[in-house]
């Protein structure tokens, strides 16, 4: 049975107006959004179609049911994103229905969601983080501070919050580390090399001044006049200079911060120590850029060994 299958069988009139009075009540109960409860009613409407194809209705259908259409679903392709989000709806409905006394037995108790998984970060390769740091016009004032944003940014894998923030007391330019407030107020050291340490001289020297003229700020990277940089206006820079450097991938705001992560485990640092520059409180959620590492060794050996 295809998607398209699942979405042309009808639905009983008491089927469609018992799906619109608990999809409206969860609504407000709950506070749903609106996109969820337009989901909500459309996984019910589904779900009730495909029961009438068995000569059933919401209100008699029993988990082995409820089970089956979930199986239905896997064989047509489904994502389990989307499983997760009928099985949310599938479980209010019929709490809902037991609660006010409708069904004596909730069938959707006990079934358990899919995994879904991490989605896995899009990654730079070393040679198109080169060209993202090399993008901005260094001439140019604003140009200069976003080399040096850039170029800090990747050196630390420092979350865009974290930069935008930074004051000049964090940096320490002689000893290359800077001091990072992360989530939870946790600070951390994190160094940086002598690169990253050229580009932050030049640009306070020389950008910084001209950027602050008149304006008392003790940001690090000020905007044009004076304030503290949004996150919005980083991420807007990032995209910019993106596609000044030919980088057609979708990047996010952590772009610099998952090729930071990557390439370091690429060559050979431990997972620990990367978590501990990351300022991950937990080493699962570090280790999601192992994957990352093994799924690149193995796109390399299938291109370049001969029985790859």
């Amino acid at each position: 049975m295809t998607k398209d299958a699942f979405l042309e069988v009808p639905v009983s009139e008491p089927d469609a107006r018992l799906i619109t009075t608990v999809v409206d009540a969860l609504w407000l109960e709950r506070g749903l959004s609106e996109h969820t409860r337009s989901a909500y009613r459309t996984d019910l409407q589904i779900l009730a179609g495909w029961l009438s194809g068995r000569n059933m209705d919401l209100h008699n259908a029993q988990r082995a049911d409820l089970l089956d259409y979930l199986a239905a679903r896997t064989r047509s392709d489904f994502s389990p994103r989307s499983t997760a989000r009928l099985l949310s709806a599938l479980r209010r409905f019929y709490q809902y229905l037991t609660r006010e006394g409708k069904i004596t037995e909730d069938p959707s108790v006990r079934i358990a969601a899919p995994k879904l998984g991490r989605p896995l970060p899009k990654l730079l390769t070393e040679e198109e983080v080169e060209a993202l740091l090399e993008a901005p016009v260094i001439e140019d004032p604003l140009g200069l501070r976003d080399r040096a944003m850039l170029e800090l940014l990747y050196a630390c894998g420092l979350r865009v919050t974290e930069l935008v923030s930074l004051t000049f007391s964090q940096v320490n330019l002689r000893q290359g580390v800077v001091r990072i407030t992360g989530k939870g107020n946790k600070e951390r050291l994190v160094p940086f090399g002598e690169e990253a340490a050229a580009w932050l001289e030049r640009y306070m020297q020389t950008a910084r001044p001209v950027l602050a003229r008149g304006y008392t700020s003790s940001m690090l990277f000020p905007g044009r006049q004076g304030e503290a940089l949004s996150r919005q206006a980083l991420w807007y820079r990032i995209r910019h200079y993106a596609q000044r450097a030919g980088i057609t991938k979708h990047l996010s705001p952590h772009t610099l911060r998952h090729a930071f992560a990557t390439h370091l485990l690429n060559h050979g640092a431990d997972l620990r120590v990367v978590q501990l520059l990351l300022g991950h409180s937990d080493l699962s959620t570090t280790q999601i850029y192992t994957h990352i590492a093994r799924e690149r060794l193995k796109d390399l050996h299938a291109h370049h060994h001969p029985r790859g």
